[in-house]
């Protein structure tokens, strides 16, 4: 099958506009951020109206069509949270979109080099705060925060990393290509979400613990954001596991052997390592909190340079960047 370049091309442009939505909407949650106290205001009491006349000499106040009291305006920085939140899905349907539009013109499945890869793993890592802040609104003042490396990454792979589209090096053009490499996407997309997380944990219990970095003290309680990372890990790591193992089978297939610590193989494993003795931590006494969490960053540091270090810098294996 044939590359469409033109339709390609579309699917660049829908990837740019996804990140300057992208960087609205976090611009949007900046400002939400900055409007915020540092706890949340009580809700407001809502005056219980009274009918006139009824003798009492209490005020009475207005009231709907259905006798109900008025709701209170919104506060400005959950006007611009919801403004944010907005357009973080329209950004999302256009990511998605760049996605389904660049595996159409290439006629395989949108990661086959680090560009695609990389916007991969954005897409994901936005669904799981889309999904993290359907089921916890309250948590919508972590936007900006979730939103930075989404745009760093995607800022990266649309500059350094891009490549045209075209076909997949003869190497990856198996059905392992979409079992192994879419469970790597998915579990790096929710640990993007969760390293995040727990880099926030760390920041809000320096800020419990000494005063300092008063910003921290609008972020959610540590417990929560402690929870948040460990939910998403746990959800992320069966998934990674499964990514290693497939991509062990994989290798036998092409390359008659299951492992050869290969560099991308051996940071893949560290990596899973890591994660392993983050949940193992979580669940231990003494360990929670802030050691767990450390761990937790670590793992997520180890993605990261298996993502561009090993990629770009060592040679190997798995040296299908398509950069360059």
């Amino acid at each position: 099958m044939g590359v469409d370049a033109p339709l390609g091309d579309f699917g660049d442009v829908l990837f740019y506009s996804a990140l300057a939505v992208y960087v609205l909407a976090m611009l949007l949650h900046a400002v939400e951020h900055g409007l915020l106290r540092r706890s949340e205001p009580e809700a407001a009491e809502v005056p219980v109206p009274v009918a006139v006349g009824a003798g009492s000499g209490e005020k009475s106040f207005p009231t709907t069509g259905d006798g109900t009291p008025p709701r209170p305006p919104r506060p400005a920085s959950e006007r611009f949270g919801r403004m944010g939140v907005s357009l973080t899905v329209l950004g999302f349907g256009l990511h998605v979109a760049m996605l389904v539009v660049r595996a159409v013109a290439a006629g395989r499945p949108p990661w086959g080099n680090m560009y695609e890869f990389t916007a991969a793993v954005c897409a994901v890592g936005v669904a799981a705060w889309l999904v993290v802040l359907y089921r916890r609104p309250e948590l919508r003042r972590l936007g900006v925060f979730v939103l930075l490396p989404v745009i760093v990454l995607m800022f990266v792979g649309g500059t350094v990393l891009y490549t045209q589209t075209a076909p997949v090096v003869p190497a990856l053009r198996s059905y392992w290509l979409v079992i192994h490499v879419s469970a790597a996407v998915i579990s790096s997309g929710i640990l993007l979400f969760a390293g995040v997380a727990s880099v926030l944990y760390l920041l809000r219990s320096a800020h419990d613990r000494s005063g300092r970095m008063a910003w921290t003290a609008k972020l959610p309680g540590a417990q929560v954001l402690d929870r948040v990372a460990y939910r998403a890990t746990a959800v992320a790591f069966p998934i990674w596991t499964f990514a290693v193992i497939t991509g062990a089978i994989w290798a036998e297939a092409a390359w008659g052997r299951y492992w050869g610590w290969d560099p991308k193989e051996t940071t893949a494993f560290i990596a899973w390592v890591v994660y392993a003795c983050y949940l193992h931590a979580r669940s231990t006494a003494g360990w929670r909190g802030q050691r767990a969490a450390a761990i937790n960053v670590a793992g997520f540091a180890v993605m990261v340079f298996n993502l561009f270090f090993v990629n770009l810098v060592v040679t190997g294996l798995h040296s299908y960047a398509g950069v360059g």
